[in-house]
């Protein structure tokens, strides 16, 4: 017997898809064909989408989600300002289906796994899709739900952090935690909904974390609402909720401010809790006496993702990149100069002229000019290489005088400086165990130093692409995809996982110094 959870939505007019005026826009149904690709994907998956008369450039999309035993019709009747605010400021909006099942699948190993060919990775195909085929802007996606499409939305959030900036949750259950005695047959958790899963902050944590443990990149923000009367999915949910996003987002358990909020009909206590750069990134709404089918407070939501004017960037990331957004400090293959750092090479190698190029900033602020030696690391001013052995130089290696380091010289490999013949260990600056310094300089497992001056975007703010040229902490973002600064202008922290990258993250950027030619793709910035 099927439990349809849903929400009670009303009124709810189903003539909207049949009644609409010549040349309006309409929910339309796109091919499977065409937006699932090639990816192996639960088969009763639909797509359907909106895309307002008046298409904004570069638009941004919003994903709604239904609830259980509801459908993308359904939602579509219930998102009534969604609707009306995508007609004005130009948004599109996905609105997934799955005829024929009673909730979405949010417990499966599948739908926990990043592109596991499960429900989530379904979402995230159409998201991929309509960034393509509308040319939508990758830092404004957002999501959406309530009961079933709230438990999607925290779901989303954790598994696919790269592809949303935002998300909002009515009535929903904390990322991970419908995995618990999951019935697969009814989509369903029994120990979730009824609240008896519980875990502490870090677990909650590291459960998010371990989905994608390479990634380090921007924590989408998230908003949640609950009635504190729900019996459907119980309201101890949004307190284990609020301890996962506390400590994936890194902020006190205790809110920055609280407020009492009169909307819709509904009283609310609403705590909120901001990031370094004093912007709300987890925004609790608790509705005392209320039960689960509590209308959307569409109005809140919109304002929460900055769709509510319009505009042509993200709210929260434009507020973390200050003054120094992409646009005015820049980051190129070669370029990348920073206002605060140490000074380039005077005519140095790959990236070095004084001021207008140079490589990674190092803890202390020095640059070599071949993109990736810090002062700390024993890089003098002109990108040469320190023979004291804290740089990593080998006894048979020599030291150039210009910046470039010749391979055929001592740079690489076993004759030319591995830990026990003259490399100083990765902790105080020197070369990793292979030792050495590369051709290129500054590669992180083949010499850059990771802790104190070498190459690592979570630690200095910069990274290297093509030989030189990583982002400053004054230009806020990264010539490598999926790497970004910690340090934002005006001291604003852009917050980053606080988890050094893995091997394949090593051996991309390993690849880039030697010069191997990356397709590079356009990316949202990691703020």
């Amino acid at each position: 017997m099927n439990r349809h959870y849903g929400l009670s939505i009303a009124p709810i007019s189903f003539g909207l898809l049949v009644a609409a005026p010549a040349h309006a826009a309409s929910m339309t149904q796109v091919n499977r064909s065409t937006w699932a690709g090639s990816a192996s994907l639960p088969s009763y998956a639909q797509m359907y989408v909106y895309v307002p008369d008046k298409l904004a450039d570069n638009p941004a999309i919003v994903v709604s989600a239904h609830s259980c035993g509801n459908s993308a019709e359904g939602q579509f009747g219930a998102i009534t300002k969604t609707r009306a605010k995508a007609d004005q400021n130009g948004f599109i909006i996905i609105l997934p289906d799955n005829p024929g099942q009673n909730c979405w699948d949010v417990g499966s190993k599948q739908a926990l796994t990043h592109d596991g060919g499960g429900d989530t990775h379904a979402v995230a195909q159409m998201v991929r899709y309509a960034l393509t085929q509308y040319s939508g802007d990758p830092k404004r996606v957002y999501v959406f739900g309530g009961s079933s499409g709230a438990m999607m939305t925290q779901a989303l959030l954790g598994v696919y952090p790269e592809l949303f900036t935002a998300g909002a949750a009515r009535a929903g259950v904390p990322c991970g935690c419908w995995a618990e005695s999951y019935d697969a047959g009814q989509q369903w958790s029994g120990p979730c909904a009824g609240g008896s899963v519980s875990k502490t902050a870090q677990q909650w944590g590291d459960l998010v974390r371990a989905i994608n443990s390479n990634y380090t990149g921007h924590r989408p923000r998230v908003q949640l609402y609950h009635g504190e009367s729900d019996t459907t999915i119980s309201y101890k949910n949004m307190g284990e909720a609020i301890k996962e996003w506390t400590n994936v987002l890194e902020l006190s358990e205790n809110p920055t401010s609280t407020e009492t909020v009169n909307s819709s009909g509904y009283t609310y206590n609403r705590r909120m809790w901001e990031n370094d750069c004093g912007y709300v990134v987890l925004d609790a709404w608790s509705a005392p006496g209320q039960g689960h089918s509590m209308s959307y407070e569409e109005d809140a939501i919109l304002e929460f993702f900055g769709l509510d004017t319009a505009g042509d960037s993200d709210p929260e990331l434009a507020a973390c990149s200050g003054t120094g957004g992409a646009g005015t400090g820049g980051a190129s293959g070669t370029g990348g100069t920073t206002a605060t750092g140490g000074a380039g090479g005077t005519a140095g190698g790959v990236g070095g002229a004084t001021g207008g190029g140079g490589g990674v900033v190092g803890p202390t602020g020095g640059r070599s000019s071949v993109g990736g030696r810090s002062s700390a690391g024993g890089t003098t001013a002109t990108g040469g290489t320190s023979a004291d052995g804290r740089g990593g130089r080998s006894a048979t290696g020599g030291t150039p005088t210009t910046g470039g380091i010749p391979a055929t010289t001592g740079g690489t490999g076993p004759a030319g400086g591995g830990a026990d013949s003259g490399g100083s260990p990765v902790s105080s600056g020197g070369t990793s165990t292979t030792g050495g310094i590369s051709a290129t300089g500054g590669a992180l497992t083949a010499g850059g130093t990771y802790a104190t001056g070498g190459i690592s975007a979570p630690v200095n703010g910069g990274t290297v692409a093509a030989g030189g040229g990583g982002a400053s902490a004054a230009s806020g973002s990264s010539a490598i995809p999926g790497t970004q600064d910690d340090t934002a202008s005006e001291g604003c922290g852009c917050r980053l996982g606080r988890h050094a990258p893995g091997f394949a993250g090593a051996t991309a950027l390993l690849a880039a110094l030697l010069g191997v030619v990356v397709r590079r793709r356009k990316r949202r910035p990691r703020c």
